[in-house]
């Protein structure tokens, strides 16, 4: 039986603890579809823009064998429409947001993966302010 993955993430300064999260989230199922945050979303979030626009955040996750479809994320708030539309199976997201997305288990199953230890964008961001 075909399973489809939803995720969500700005993949911003995209690294190794990307990758990591994204072939989880592929082996749950045969197509896994990615909601990028847009970049007036990330501002929303964050307080900053991303180092990356939105466009190319979007053709680094496209580019990706194991993703079969990308979109940009306009609202947290959406969540349930967008794994409606895209008739999800599985959400998974990084432990962070543990328990965050669990009133969304009457749409799909929703699985948090650990991320990568010792990696962050946000780190990789300061760390490089200081050089």
């Amino acid at each position: 039986m075909s399973k489809r993955i939803i995720t969500f993430g700005t993949f911003d300064v995209f690294h190794i603890g990307h990758i990591n999260i994204l072939e989880r989230c592929a082996t749950l199922g045969n197509e896994l579809i990615v909601g990028v945050s847009s970049d007036q979303l990330n501002f929303n979030k964050k307080g900053r823009m991303p180092i990356y626009d939105e466009a190319s955040r979007i053709k680094i996750i496209k580019s990706l064998k194991f993703v079969s479809d990308v979109f940009v994320e306009h609202s947290l708030e959406l969540k349930r429409k967008y794994i409606q539309h895209y008739n999800a199976d599985i959400l998974a997201m990084g432990d962070d947001w543990f328990g965050k997305f669990d009133h969304l288990n009457d749409l799909c199953d929703v699985i948090y993966f650990p991320r990568t230890p010792s990696i962050s964008t946000t780190e990789i961001i300061e760390i490089t302010k200081k050089l």
